[in-house]
């Protein structure tokens, strides 16, 4: 029997390359991080998603909605992102894709987005949704998102699942980026994941 190819998933679409992926970091502030359940354990994954673009030289997009109100990016995230390419923008729409956030990710080339921060339901989901209407490869790090209730958290995955974003995890993703043990970044970043 024959395997009809045109009949098969294009399975490209679930592949993340370092050279062609972009972080994007939505609202992980001062004020909103602590109501969020599992907040700081999101923060903690963004923070090492943000290591690995350090060492694997990805760019970094990054919002905060309402600074005035709901505070600065937290740390270890707004140090960290200092010492990566990333581009931050200030924020009033849920749906993060602002006409100059449009041209940022368009000038990157990057076509596969990876999603982290808060809320899910709401900034993220209105964020991936817009990214795929674009035609980009969306990732979201399940992980590296939170809600302030689990119920909205969970239906937002399977929302953004439902639209076509690939719904992953931090440690999946590093090791995606990576390819191949031995390399001197799978040094550097292993012991970090450990």
């Amino acid at each position: 029997m024959e395997v009809n190819m045109a009949a098969l998933n294009d399975f490209s679409t679930f592949d993340l390359y370092s050279d062609d992926s972009l972080i994007f970091i939505i609202d992980e502030q001062e004020k909103l991080v602590p109501a969020l359940l599992n907040g700081q354990a999101a923060v903690e994954r963004t923070a090492l998603l943000l290591q690995a673009a350090a060492e694997l030289q990805i760019p970094v997009i990054k919002t905060e909605q309402y600074p005035k109100g709901l505070g600065e990016t937290v740390e270890p995230i707004k140090s960290l992102c200092a010492k990566v390419d990333t581009a931050c923008y200030e924020k009033l729409d849920f749906n993060a894709i602002s006409n100059e956030i449009r041209t940022k990710l368009r000038l990157s080339g990057r076509q596969r987005i990876l999603i982290t921060g808060g809320e899910a339901h709401i900034c993220v989901l209105q964020t991936v949704r817009a990214l795929l209407k674009q035609g980009y490869f969306v990732f979201v790090a399940a992980d590296a998102i939170a809600s302030r209730h689990q119920f909205d958290y969970d239906i937002a995955l399977k929302q953004m699942r439902d639209m076509g974003a690939v719904i992953t995890t931090t440690e999946t993703v590093i090791y995606d980026w990576l390819k191949q043990a031995g390399t001197p970044a799978f040094k550097h970043l292993v012991k970090l994941i450990k």
